[in-house]
């Protein structure tokens, strides 16, 4: 939804090759006017703060709203790297903000029973919900994430960057041209005016609730997985209240999205769809990749079909802009049976034949997907009015994320969908 600074990034990075040449074309002679540059200057966290950063505070407002998840009567909405909001949603119609959990550098979340588990930066905390006016820290597994803003941080790292802030700096006339243009000055790299850090970085049950098509979390019995850029890992919540990390799996870059199906796990990529089987939860084992075009790809699965959107966008890199249906009767063989264009495709769900696809900021559509040959000929409703992010069927009620909210729809009609209420950000 937010696009981030790994672009940026990978643009800074293969602009090192072009440097030395460069370089030694640089000038001498005094500027005569003005230069202003964009700078995107490291944030630094020290390791030993991430403990004290965690802490429940009263309830505030969406701003800058990323994944959801569902559980129970409660619904969980991360704010993009600060936190989760706790709301209590026994009336839909009328959500009410309980509390907001500070949990620097989170993204995404999990729960099972009364243990909410949330990425802290590069750690797993787990914490006590029951109470959700005085939440408890209860546990930290360490480097569980050790790929942070696309760079790997060291198990023994100190400090870490945690983000980049953009500065803008300007350089009076007078002053040497060759400290202008693309270079290295004063620990920073420039070129064309932009300027990019240089760094060295080291409830009740027992039952799990439902997250979105763009997450990287998911809980299947006993264990909890989660994906980072690369790589699968594996943690033991027999003890909900004790994770413990178990196998790591290599997955290859550019991993997104994680979606459980009975005793599968289905993890999205920008460059395929990776199906593994998980009848043995401690050891997933590949099964198959099913290759696309790059482009973002959430996926989700009923029966024996999988549905993949791709879309288009600089974090996707990719020019395309659809929906895939695919037969995954055989997972060691998956075959695309239906493509359909769509104009910027992003979370979806599916409910007994009923697709919800996330549009962007061309809203969200509805499908009778019975005939997944002829989904396009059966559009049921396009809500334009609002962005849309991601979706979480619940059987009767949708939940709607996007940049401008919260949305619940009640879909026990599909004749007559109703919004029921909606949580608005505040800027």
């Amino acid at each position: 939804m937010k696009k981030g600074p790994l672009p940026v990034l990978q643009r800074a990075i293969a602009l090192l090759f072009f440097l030395p040449a460069l370089l030694l074309s640089s000038c001498s002679d005094e500027c005569e006017s003005t230069l202003t540059f964009t700078v995107f200057e490291p944030v630094y966290v020290l390791r030993a703060n991430l403990q004290s950063a965690v802490e429940v505070a009263p309830a505030q407002t969406l701003r800058e709203p990323g994944k959801i998840y569902a559980k129970g009567h409660y619904l969980f909405i991360n704010e993009v790297n600060k936190g989760v909001h706790i709301i209590d949603n026994s009336n839909p119609r009328a959500p009410r903000f309980l509390s907001f959990i500070t949990i620097p550098g989170n993204l995404d979340m999990a729960v099972k029973g009364n243990i909410l588990y949330a990425d802290n930066y590069i750690d797993l905390v787990a914490l006590d919900i029951s109470n959700p006016l005085d939440v408890r820290l209860i546990n930290r597994v360490e480097n569980v994430f050790p790929t942070y803003f696309g760079m790997l941080v060291n198990d023994t790292a100190s400090v870490f960057i945690s983000e980049f802030k953009e500065t803008q700096l300007t350089q009076p006339p007078g002053t040497d041209c060759s400290s202008a243009g693309p270079g290295w000055r004063n620990g920073w790299m420039t070129f064309d005016g932009v300027s990019f850090a240089s760094a060295s970085v080291a409830q009740p049950s027992n039952s799990a609730g439902k997250g979105g098509s763009m997450a990287r979390f998911t809980i299947s019995g006993n264990h909890l997985y989660t994906v980072s850029n690369s790589d699968l890992q594996v943690l033991d919540i027999s003890n909900m209240a004790s994770p413990k990390k178990g196998e790591k799996i290599r997955l290859g870059w550019g991993i997104e999205t994680i979606f459980p199906y009975e005793d599968k796990l289905f993890i999205g990529s920008t460059t395929g769809m990776h199906i593994y089987d998980n009848s043995n939860p401690t050891s997933p084992v590949h099964l198959s990749t099913y290759a696309h075009v790059n482009s973002c790809d959430p996926v989700v699965v009923e029966g024996d079909l999988a549905w993949v959107t791709l879309r288009s966008g600089n974090a996707c890199a990719g020019f395309t802009n659809q929906l895939e249906v695919i037969n995954i009767s055989n997972p060691r063989s998956p075959q695309l049976i239906k493509t359909y264009p769509m104009q910027n495709p992003h979370g979806l769900g599916i409910d007994r034949s009923t697709l919800f696809l996330c549009e962007g900021k061309y809203g969200l559509k509805i499908f009778d997907a019975k005939d997944h040959l002829k989904v396009s000929d059966n559009l049921l409703s396009h809500f334009k009015e609002h962005d849309a992010f991601d979706v979480i069927p619940l059987g009767s009620n949708l939940l709607l994320i996007g940049q401008d909210g919260l949305y619940q729809y009640d879909y026990s009609n599909l004749k007559d969908i109703k919004l029921l209420s909606k949580l608005p950000v505040s800027r």
